[in-house]
């Protein structure tokens, strides 16, 4: 079933990769089993997102190699897609849409979340949008139907995609784009917005980095929210939440994770950012 699905897809010229799947116990289908903090999420293969493809062929040759797979869509080429957990994110989406629910394709997730798929705006992945929506575009992926989530549930179609996609209202585009960069010469005049915009780059940055730079770019990010954390505008604990979910998305381990940003963090406070000279404080 899920090899059928993933043909279609691959028809329709959307990428495909095998996703590892949730395993009877509730854990997943990879090497750690029980401990892995993304059961039925990550790739299968070695280098992830980059080998997604719409070869008949490699596709066929994937499931014989893991039937039970589960199948995860590349985004940012046919669509992209809104990511909703919680109510909160539900409303969000709503507001930004001018109080309708999206008309195009719609996922029930297996997690009770719902995927919106709207045509690419071409911009990357943002995590944490809003509270409770994450935004997967160019270097990102979902799990699709019929997929199985670790909570028990399926992915389904509640409404299946038609000839076209819909486009992105301005207030959806304007958020997504986030704000402009500021000169390095100019004082900062809002830094706690700043510091905020610079913490949902940052992240962004880190979900999306391409396999071989992902510990370097973690590094890079606790680097510059730490300077933010030790001039007192963001604090340390929602900057090492927001980097870990980022990295744990993007497939670094819990224990590489740790040390990178123990280490960034920590060489960031010492030169804490300046928000009137717009450098830091030696």
């Amino acid at each position: 079933m899920s090899l059928t699905a993933a043909l279609v897809y691959a028809r329709h010229g959307i990428p495909v990769l095998p996703v590892h799947a949730p395993d009877p116990r509730g854990g997943c289908t990879c090497d750690k089993g029980v401990l892995c903090p993304s059961p039925g999420k990550h790739p299968h293969l070695r280098h992830g997102l980059t080998e997604a493809s719409t070869d008949p062929r490699l596709i066929e040759q994937w499931w014989a190699r893991w039937p039970g797979a589960n199948v995860g869509l590349r985004t940012g080429v046919i669509m992209d897609v809104a990511d909703v957990d919680s109510a909160e994110g539900w409303h969000g989406l709503c507001h930004l849409l001018g109080g309708d629910l999206p008309s195009g394709p719609r996922v029930r997730t297996g997690g009770g979340g719902w995927h919106f798929w709207f045509a690419p705006l071409g911009y990357g992945n943002r995590v944490r949008l809003l509270p409770g929506l994450d935004w997967r575009g160019a270097g990102g992926y979902v799990v699709a139907p019929p997929s199985r989530h670790a909570s028990g549930g399926d992915y389904r179609w509640v409404l299946r995609p038609g000839r076209s996609l819909p486009g992105g209202p301005p207030a959806l585009r304007a958020l997504i784009e986030g704000p402009a960069p500021q000169p390095d010469h100019r004082p900062i005049a809002h830094p706690s917005r700043y510091a905020r915009a610079a913490l949902t780059a940052e992240a962004d940055r880190v979900a999306r980095a391409p396999v071989g730079t992902r510990n370097d770019t973690l590094n890079r990010a606790a680097f510059a929210l730490g300077r933010f954390v030790g001039a007192g505008l963001l604090d340390s604990a929602e900057v090492t939440r927001e980097l870990e979910d980022a990295a744990r998305f993007a497939g670094l381990g819990r224990a590489e994770i740790r040390g990178t940003l123990r280490s960034g963090l920590t060489a960031g406070r010492r030169a804490p950012f300046d928000p009137e000279l717009n450098r830091h404080v030696a």
